[in-house]
């Protein structure tokens, strides 16, 4: 009873499209009676067409409830098929092709013969009485001649579309999309019927649906304002649509295999059936998700369905959602510029380079990417020079196969440790104003394919806008710290005030015991002392002054062995400090801003250092330079912190500090005409490096300055 009760329920559905259909088919037509001139020589036949369907709903409903024989409907079904045969035909002969393309009329001629066939084995069936192995014979038969003019039918739509010229595909969209809808209903329904090996009355009921959306699109076709309609599912409808079918078909073709294998495994029928179903669901469940496989469908949709590969108004939002991202949980800035460019092509991983303050191009940020090992210089000048004139985009795959033939290899100096990680995939430089403010690396996606010309004007356009990002950014940092400066200067010009008067207080006291003192012992200690005192104040006084300037007060010839030897008295007391025998050299520098510079490196590296490590102090003559070195066995620094953050003012590691003295430091040896560098790895130590020219070549710089300036 139950069942009889859900059969009756489909045969009601059923009944309710097909006449859902008829009427649909009816009115398109009526409608289309005084505007079938838009439509051609194709308006006749396609009125006709529509009535015959119309016809073909009503008889479906009615062997349905068993008004009229199923004979009928099908005898309906042929005449609906052959008539819009003809309406395919009328098509082609409109756009000109009926002369050229030779196999159209005897393909339409042979589906009219499988018609014909399909009608005289109805008839056969109705007339004669088969044994029920040969009915069955006849049902597949049936449902094969059906299948066969299905598929003629959808490769009939499927070139009159696509061989149509651009003029006429404004007429031929919505019919042959009409036309499409009806046949793969059709398709799909006698599939299933045939793998099943009887008709499906649930999915039958639904045919009366692909009536209803044939009959929309035909009227479509008539509208005044056909040009204007488009079709424009988003790229994430289409490849989700498209998803679905992937799966569909790999199902189908699934249970076609387990169906063929439940017929030819003999007596093992079964148990094969369930193997193979097994393995082929355990592929679906590792190759359907797979990052590379949606990859692939992306790029193929992309290429084959739309216009142009990117949906820039998906892609715009993306880009501001990920580089406009705030809150304490949000990214780094550098991290979000590299995922804001990784996220066009789905690459897992990248690097931001910016320059150093040096000019020299290095690491600013990693994203998902800590493997890689990225040398304190990342690219040469020249290297740099040439992306920002030109802007370049480098295919790092393309610079490696022009490596091995010799060809199209672009006049850039790519750095070895790029072309030596074959996860680098892409260089894209960010320029701004003519400026390159930064560069991004990206790793190799899943789906890799070529970059086209498409590719290069959106990577410019966000390189452009994520450059601006970082100048403004920069911008920002400059001008902060400016603000703090600002306000360290107001507070050392109160202790500077302060302390003047102390010093002047000092120095009258001194005056007034030189004067009044009765004791010759005490006025003399207490000259010493206040003196003392008093040249301390001075020359801390001379040295707030100066602080944030970088400035000293005049450079003179000076002997390395005297300020080593000034260091090594400093630290006599401590077991730490060694200094290495070193050569005597004369330098050009400020005595004592360089002790300054010495004494507050090897200080950090004892502060940094275990009581037992050493800290080593040693020079040496470095062509026209005396190396300075301070080497220690401390805990060491991260890269990034020597990158952004050693010699950024009031960033310290000391709880307490002021985190400006490597500042000054570098400062201060810059003032001397030199230059500071450092290498420090954490757990490992740092080794500082000064230098300073020696005193042989600033006379030749002077003696070149005034033989430049006397032939001028």
């Amino acid at each position: 009873m139950i069942e009889a009760g859900f059969l009756d329920l489909w045969t009601t559905v059923g009944v309710a499209f097909d006449l859902t259909g008829a009427i649909a088919a009816a009115s398109a037509g009526l409608w289309l009676w005084p505007r079938r001139a838009r439509l051609g020589r194709t308006g006749a036949m396609v009125l006709a067409a529509l009535f015959v369907t119309s016809c073909w709903s009503l008889t479906l409903a009615a062997a349905a409830t068993g008004t009229l024989p199923p004979i009928v409907a099908s005898l309906f079904e042929s005449a609906r098929n052959l008539a819009w045969l003809v309406v395919v035909l009328r098509l082609f002969s409109g756009d000109g092709r009926d002369t050229t393309l030779a196999p159209i009329r005897p393909v339409i001629i042979a589906l009219c013969f499988v018609e014909m066939l399909h009608l005289c084995i109805d008839y056969g069936l109705l007339n004669v009485a088969l044994p029920i192995s040969a009915q069955r014979v006849a049902f597949e038969f049936n449902v094969m001649f059906r299948l066969l003019v299905t598929v003629g039918g959808l490769v009939l739509v499927h070139n009159l579309y696509a061989g149509c010229s651009h003029e006429a595909r404004s007429g031929l969209r919505w019919p042959t999309i009409g036309l499409a809808v009806l046949w793969a209903f059709d398709l799909n329904l006698y599939t299933i019927s045939y793998l099943a090996g009887g008709w499906p009355t649930e999915i039958a009921a639904f045919r009366g649906l692909a009536t209803l959306f044939l009959a929309l699109f035909i009227g479509l076709a008539a509208a005044g304002n056909r040009d204007e309609l488009r079709i424009r599912p988003s790229r994430a409808v289409t490849f989700q649509t498209f998803s679905l079918l992937v799966i569909g078909a790999y199902l189908v073709g699934m249970v076609a295999v387990a169906q063929w294998l439940s017929y030819a495994g003999g007596n093992f029928a079964r148990l094969i059936e369930l193997a193979f179903l097994t393995l082929a669901s355990a592929i679906a469940f590792v190759v359907l998700p797979s990052r590379r496989l949606r990859s692939w469908l992306k790029v193929t949709l992309a290429k084959h369905f739309f216009q142009h590969r990117y949906d820039y108004r998906e892609e715009w939002l993306r880009f501001t959602r990920t580089i406009g991202s705030g809150g304490e949980e949000a990214a780094p800035l550098g991290e979000r510029v590299v995922k804001s460019i990784a996220d066009l092509f789905e690459s897992p991983a990248g690097l931001l380079l910016t320059p150093s303050d040096q000019g020299e191009m290095t690491l600013a940020a990693r994203w998902n990417w800590a493997e890689i090992e990225v040398p304190a210089i990342a690219m040469s000048m020249q290297s740099q020079s040439h992306l920002e004139r030109t802007g370049f985009i480098v295919d790092l795959d393309a610079i490696r196969d022009a490596g091995i033939d010799g060809e199209g290899t672009p006049q850039l100096d790519t750095p070895p440790w790029l072309l030596g990680d074959t996860r680098a995939w892409a260089v894209i430089p960010l320029v701004h104003y003519e400026r390159l403010v930064g560069t991004v690396v990206l790793a190799r996606p899943q789906f890799v394919r070529k970059f086209d010309w498409e590719d290069f004007d959106l990577l410019r356009v966000i390189g452009q806008q994520v450059a601006s990002y970082l100048a403004e950014n920069a911008s920002q940092i400059a001008l902060a710290e400016a603000n703090r400066f600002d306000d360290f200067h107001r507070r050392i010009a109160f202790v500077m005030h302060d302390i003047k008067n102390l010093a002047s207080q000092f120095s009258l006291l001194a005056r007034n015991a030189e004067l009044h003192a009765d004791k010759p012992a005490f006025r003399a200690d207490m000259l010493v002392t206040l003196r003392n005192s008093s040249e301390k104040l001075n020359a801390l006084i001379a040295r707030l002054g100066r602080y944030g300037t970088g400035a000293v007060d005049k450079l003179d010839i000076v002997s390395t062995r005297e300020v080593l030897g000034a260091i090594a008295a400093r630290y006599r007391d401590s077991r730490q400090f060694v200094l290495v025998e070193s050569p005597d050299l004369d330098i050009t520098a400020n005595r004592h801003s360089l002790e300054q510079v010495l004494v507050h490196l090897v200080q950090n590296g004892l502060d940094a250092s275990e009581p037992h490590s050493p800290v080593f102090l040693s020079v040496v003559a470095d062509g026209l330079h005396a190396r300075f070195e301070v080497l220690d066995s401390g805990c060491g620094m991260s890269a990034e912190f020597v990158r952004n953050g050693l010699f950024k003012p009031f960033v310290s590691t000391k709880s307490g500090g002021f985190g400006i003295g490597a500042f000054e430091a570098r400062e201060l040896v810059r003032a001397m005409r030199g230059r500071l560098d450092v290498e420090s790895r954490e757990g490992l130590g740092s080794r500082f490096v000064v230098r300073i020219p020696l005193s042989e070549a600033t006379n030749l710089y002077h003696n070149l300055t005034k033989n430049d300036q006397k032939v001028a």
